[in-house]
C-alpha cells in the first residue's frame, strides 16, 4: 500500500482521562502495573494504574520528555542534556517535588542539542539521540547507547537534526529510528553488546512530516507517531493503516496491560485515548519493555559524551 493510497481512520478515540498541560513518551510499567508518561510544560510525571483508578501527578524540579523504567524501580529521564534517575515515592509519603540524581551531561559543549527520544533496548541498554533546539535545525544531533557497565557510548550512525521514533525489532537486533529534517524511516544492524550500528538501510517513507515515537508489536510491526496521526507499518516496511485523533494530534503510543493488547494512544494536550473496537480487534500484542538495567555502575571515566 502506497502513501497515496492509504485509508486514513479519523477517530475520536475512546477517552479514557485528561490531566495536564501536554504529553510525550507514554510507557507502560510492568512493575506497577500502571501507565507513566511525562508532561513537559508542567514538569509533571503522571501515572494512571489498572485497574482503571484516579490518575496521579508528581511534580519534578525540572521538565522531561524522555523516560525508561528502571530494574530497581526508579525512572531513567532524559533532562534536557542530561540524563538523570528519580526515585519514587512510596504510597503515603508527603507529595514533593522530585529531583533527579544526573548521571551525564551529553555533548556538554554543544549548548543547542537536547535529549529527544529514546527507550530501553531489549538487552536492558538506554538507546536515545539527540535534537537541535536552534532555528538553522543543521544536523547535529548523534544517537547514544547508555549503560551501567560500559558508561555513554556514541552509536555510528548519521547526524540528525532532530532523533525520533527510536524502536528496536522483537529479536533487539534492528534498530528503527527517524529524523525530523527527512522524510524516511530508517533502520540498520544493531549489537547491543558492543555498541554498534551497522548496515543502515531506508525502512518506510513518513506519510507526514514531523516523526515522533514509535513501537514495535509481537508481530514485528512498527506503529510510527507522525504528523500528529499514528500510521502502522508492517515488518517489511509496507503501510497498513493510518489513524488521525479528531479532538488533539496524537503525541505518543504504547500498549499495555496485564496481556499487553490494550493500544493506547496519548495526545499532544494531555489526552489518554483508547482505539474503538472495530480498529482495536484483532491487533497483535505488544512487547513489554525491558526494563533499564540499573544494578551497576559505570566509571566516571566512561561518563563522557
Amino acid at each position: 500500500m502506497t502513501a497515496a493510497s492509504t485509508t486514513i481512520t479519523a477517530t475520536p478515540g475512546i477517552m479514557l482521562i485528561r490531566v495536564g498541560q501536554a504529553g510525550c513518551a507514554l510507557r507502560w510499567d510492568a512493575v506497577h502495573q500502571c501507565w507513566r508518561w511525562p508532561d513537559p510544560v508542567g514538569s509533571q510525571i503522571y501515572a494512571w494504574p489498572a485497574p482503571p483508578a484516579m490518575p496521579s501527578g508528581l511534580r519534578m524540579l525540572e521538565s522531561a520528555r524522555v523516560m525508561a523504567s528502571c530494574r530497581s524501580g526508579r525512572l531513567l529521564m532524559g533532562l534536557g542534556k542530561r540524563l538523570g534517575m528519580v526515585e519514587l515515592p512510596e504510597p503515603g509519603q508527603p507529595g514533593r517535588a522530585l529531583q533527579a540524581q544526573v548521571l551525564l551531561t551529553i555533548d556538554a559543549a554543544e549548548p543547542r542539542t537536547v535529549i529527544s527520544d529514546g527507550c530501553a533496548d531489549r538487552d536492558g541498554n538506554f538507546v536515545f539521540g539527540t535534537a537541535n533546539t536552534a532555528r538553522d535545525q543543521r544536523p547535529i544531533g548523534s544517537f547514544y547507547q547508555y549503560s551501567q557497565r560500559y558508561g555513554l557510548r556514541r552509536l555510528a550512525l548519521p547526524a540528525v537534526a532532530a532523533a525520533a521514533g527510536i524502536a528496536f525489532s522483537p529479536d533487539g537486533r534492528t534498530l528503527y529510528f527517524a529524523d525530523s529534517a527527512r522524510g524516511v524511516i530508517q533502520c540498520c544492524h544493531y549489537d547491543a553488546e558492543l555498541g554498534k550500528a551497522g548496515g543502515l538501510k531506508t525502512f518506510a517513507q513518513l506519510l507526514a512530516p514531523g516523526p515522533g515515537t514509535a513501537i514495535v508489536d509481537s508481530a514485528g510491526a512498527l506503529w510510527s507517531v507522525q504528523g500528529g496521526a499514528l500510521v502502522q507499518y508492517s515488518r517489511h516496511g509496507e503501510v497498513l493503516r493510518r489513524i488521525a485523533l479528531a479532538r488533539e494530534p496524537a503525541a505518543s503510543v504504547a500498549f499495555g496491560g496485564a496481556a499487553l493488547d490494550q493500544l493506547l494512544v496519548l495526545g499532544g494536550q494531555g489526552g489518554l485515548y483508547g482505539l474503538p473496537p472495530d480498529l482495536a480487534g484483532g491487533l497483535a500484542p505488544g512487547l513489554a519493555d525491558t526494563l533499564f538495567d540499573d544494578s551497576g555502575s559505570a566509571s566516571r571515566g566512561n561518563l563522557q559524551a
